[in-house]
């Protein structure tokens, strides 16, 4: 049997391979092109004249560090070809003139960033879920719903760039699919399924008929067994499960007393959440104390993380003799100095501009470009935005 297995494994490592090797090779040759430029001073000059915008060494351990590094070459496109075909690049003469050759074939290689487009366009979906888990806003509510979206933009970038049908056979998708699906049942717990049957817009008429084929939460058997998992946790004794039980039946069945008002019903669509059930919650209170406390939670561990980093910066090698007390002091003032900051017109312009990007992992940027050794975080729209929009004004 467990041979069996073994070689079940094996074909769909293969299989795995032979559908994304491409990938792999993608990111090998802008990894390549990164660090070509960066680790050669006469390059990096040559680069910093055709571009007004840093390139980027995003560490392996951030959140999708290969998509956040093709986003930003793709920004570069026009800068990057500009310099491989200027005269400064043939006239300079080193002891690396293949990897320069491969460096200029690529960059000038309309097939290869073809490649890199696509790989954005099937993974954007995938980086704009991580990105709206991957932040201490409440979330937990929405990550079942989220994956739904995630799959199906998925399939639709991949089933159009192979001009499939719906209905038809993609084994690339599946082979991307499996990898999510992998990576869902690794993460997913009963209680994503519980703040889902929870959320009062899954149950409104709006919702189910976006989709053909949805279902509310209560009419999920997957979401219903581990909500009722959930319950048997969260609840010891049977009377309690029953009560909690009956009161579930009444919220999502709209069948009693103030869930059948008419502004109740309108609200579930419209209303935040949590702000629905502190409405009208009152006449289920074990579910509407539970709903407080579920529809309010992050999906991620990443805030804590962050907060962590802060303090291994604070708390390094040179200042090992502070006191936890102290230490914890200067990470509440640091972070918070750092939200306050972000709302003053400094933070948008002039030389403190973007002052704390990559802030927690360096002790001393010294002269390193703003952005070469940033470590963007995926919950910072507005400051990806920002700097987005200064690179097209640039262009302009």
């Amino acid at each position: 049997m467990k041979s069996i297995c073994a070689a079940k494994n094996v074909l769909n490592n293969v299989e795995v391979y032979d559908e994304c090797h491409w990938i792999t090779e993608v990111h090998a040759d802008a990894l390549f092109i990164k660090n070509y430029i960066m680790n050669h001073l006469m390059r990096l000059s040559m680069f910093n004249k055709f571009s007004p915008l840093k390139l980027l060494c995003i560490a392996d351990t951030r959140f999708a560090s290969i998509v956040c590094m093709l986003k930003r070459l793709k920004l570069l496109k026009t800068s990057l070809q500009s310099m491989v075909i200027s005269e400064n690049w043939s006239l300079y003469k080193d002891d690396r003139r293949r990897q320069a050759s491969h460096v200029r074939e690529n960059i000038l290689d309309e097939i290869w960033w073809d490649k890199v487009d696509y790989i954005l366009d099937f993974t954007r979906p995938i980086y704009d879920m991580i990105r709206v888990c991957d932040t201490d806003k409440s979330s937990l509510h929405l990550v079942y719903e989220r994956w739904d979206i995630m799959v199906q933009g998925v399939k639709d970038v991949i089933y159009k760039k192979e001009g499939k049908q719906d209905y038809e056979q993609s084994t690339f998708f599946n082979v991307v699919k499996g990898i999510l699906s992998s990576r869902w049942s690794k993460g997913s717990t009963p209680l994503h399924s519980l703040a889902h049957s929870l959320n009062p817009r899954f149950y409104t008429e709006e919702w189910l008929n976006e989709v053909p084929g949805r279902v509310a939460p209560s009419a999920d058997n997957e979401i219903s067994t581990q909500r009722l998992q959930c319950f048997q946790r969260l609840f010891q004794s049977p009377d309690e499960r029953f009560k909690i039980n009956t009161e579930f039946a009444i919220f999502s069945r709209k069948s009693e007393g103030i869930f059948l008002n008419i502004d109740c019903m309108h609200d579930m669509a419209l209303m935040d959440a949590k702000n629905w059930w502190a409405t009208y919650g009152s006449q289920v209170p074990m579910l509407q104390s539970l709903a407080y406390k579920l529809l309010g939670q992050p999906s991620s561990s990443s805030c804590s993380e962050r907060n962590w980093s802060t303090y291994k910066f604070i708390h390094s090698c040179t200042r090992n003799k502070l006191t936890p007390k102290r230490a914890q002091d200067l990470v509440y003032i640091h972070n918070n100095l750092r939200l306050l900051s972000r709302r003053s017109e400094e933070y948008t312009k002039g030389r403190s501009k973007l002052w704390d990007v990559g802030g927690d992992e360096h002790d001393n940027l010294g002269e390193v470009g703003i952005l070469e050794m940033a470590e963007l975080s995926l919950d910072e729209p507005e400051m990806e935005s920002m700097i987005f929009d200064d690179v097209l004004d640039g262009e302009e």
